[in-house]
Formats: structure tokens, C-alpha cells, sequence
């Protein structure tokens, strides 16, 4: 079948096939097509995914709109490059954790799922180090033919991460992995991960190591939210300010301000310097 895949903005992981398409409709030339589906990964782009269903019914072939924002819409077995361009992968759905601010759990109905492993270096996974041991080390031997170093952008929990993790991510020679500090509780594990995978090889100089650090959420403060990200860096990781949105996709522009800066490498280099020393 040809399907068209429509997504309402460009990110990094937009597939970039003849098939996928940004926005509206093109108004030069259209392949002969059998359904369009409208991939939706957050939910503040919902009402305009909505417009572009009506845009392109014009098409006159099936318009079906799902993804990631929809709390109903389990993503099922991962098709290389259908929604996600090629070199990401997804091995498995869903994560055990109740997070307050995250919607896996109901749109994966509290279940964590192994998935069929197929080919890719960019591990998106909502929670990897959940799975079972064998399906992990088989990620990982999947990870060995690649023709790229593995990044870990979906996140590694912390407080799952053993030694044996650190591991199998210095020997598959791991270009980036990241952790997150989204509440209170995630700092101690992150501290330990921290030591762990520093035992295993992997420095706070190579810059392997990174955290997403939650800011801008509802009753959050400049100056708590710095000394996380400073915190963050003392544990050993290098860390990514991740600023809270809520349903419509708000953000206040003082804090847009705020994680710039520490989105900033030479700013945030110099901070890791000055915290090392």
C-alpha cells in the first residue's frame, strides 16, 4: 500500500521518504496514494493535526489521524521508517512508572511490552531498563551491526540501571545516553548511576552521560530549577533543561529564556568546567 504520512511539524526524527510530508497538502503533485495517515506525537498539535485531516481528504483516499498524543492510540509492533525516519528504533511500548506529567502509561494501558527488535542506532524506548534481562542484552547485540554509534534519546531510568547496563553500553562504544531528573526522588539513583558508570569507564568528559532535567513546571522556580541542573552536572552527567508544556503547548517566555541558556553547549561546558574543578 502507499501511504502517506503526515506529520504537523519537522522535528530531528521526521521520516524524509516521498511519502512523508509536513503540513498541508503539496499543490504541484501528488503520488497515487491508498490511505493518509496524520502522526501526531504531542498533544498541543492535535487541533492542528484535526485541519490537516480535513486538508487532505481532498486526496479522496482514507485520512486516519493517531500517535503518540492520543491517550487510545497504542503504537503496536515498530515499522522501521513509517513514522520515524530511518536509524530510530523502538524495542518496546509502555513503562510500570505512574509519572504525573507523562501519558505513556495510559496510552500503553499500564503495560510494558517487548516488541519484535528491529534494526536502528537511536533507542527511543519509554523505558528500556524495564524489560527483561535477554531482551535488553539482545538490543544490545542488535546495536553491535549498526553502521552508527547507539544514542539512547527515549531515556534510561537511573534507579534501573545496574552494572552490568554500564557495561554493555561502554562495550557498545554508546555515542549518548541520557537519564532524566524529572522529580525529587530521581536525584540518589542519579547520583549512583552516575558512580556506576563512571566505574565502568564512561567520564564526565566524554560527555556521554546526559540528564533531562524537568524545568517550568507549575510551581517551579529559577533558582530551584538551576540548582538541579548544577546538581545534575555534580552527579556527573551533562544536563539538558527539558521546559514543561502543558496541554496547549504554553510556555512562558522567561523560562523559554532560561532553558536557552542551558541548552547552550559553550554555556553549559563552561558551567560543567567550573563544577569539576
Amino acid at each position: 500500500m502507499n501511504i502517506a504520512r503526515v506529520f504537523p511539524r519537522r522535528t530531528k526524527a521526521t521520516p524524509d521518504d516521498p511519502l512523508a510530508f509536513v503540513g498541508d497538502p503539496p499543490l504541484w503533485f501528488l503520488p497515487e496514494l491508498d490511505e493518509i495517515h496524520i502522526s501526531v506525537a504531542f498533544s498541543y498539535d492535535i487541533p492542528e493535526a484535526e485541519r490537516l485531516a480535513l486538508q487532505w481528504e481532498a486526496a479522496g483516499v482514507p485520512v486516519k489521524v493517531g500517535g503518540p498524543a492520543y491517550k487510545n492510540s497504542s503504537g503496536g509492533e515498530f515499522v522501521p521508517g513509517m513514522y520515524l525516519k530511518q536509524g530510530y528504533t523502538i524495542t518496546s511500548r509502555g513503562c510500570p512508572n505512574r509519572c504525573w506529567f507523562c501519558g505513556v502509561p495510559e496510552r500503553e494501558g499500564g503495560q510494558l511490552t517487548e516488541l519484535v527488535i528491529k534494526d536502528g542506532w537511536d533507542i527511543l524506548d519509554d523505558n528500556l531498563l524495564a524489560c527483561s534481562e535477554q531482551h535488553i542484552r539482545d538490543v544490545f547485540a542488535m546495536l553491535e551491526r549498526q553502521p552508527q554509534r547507539p544514542k539512547f534519546t527515549g531515556g534510561l531510568e537511573a534507579k534501573l540501571l545496574r552494572p552490568w547496563h554500564a557495561e554493555l553500553i561502554k562495550k557498545a562504544k554508546t555515542e549518548r545516553l541520557y537519564c532524566a531528573y524529572d522529580t525529587p526522588d530521581d536525584y540518589e539513583p542519579l547520583v549512583a548511576t552516575g558512580r556506576i558508570l563512571q566505574d565502568a569507564g564512561i567520564t564526565t568528559a566524554s560527555h556521554v552521560a546526559c540528564c533531562y532535567v524537568l524545568i517550568g513546571y507549575p510551581g517551579d522556580r529559577f533558582d530551584a530549577a538551576e540548582m538541579r541542573l548544577i546538581d545534575t552536572i555534580e552527579a556527573g552527567f551533562m544536563p539538558y533543561a527539558m521546559l514543561y508544556r502543558g496541554a496547549d503547548g504554553k510556555t512562558d517566555p522567561e523560562w523559554n529564556k532560561f532553558q536557552t541558556e542551558w541548552l547552550n553547549p559553550r554555556t553549559v561546558g563552561a558551567k560543567m568546567k567550573e563544577w569539576s574543578e
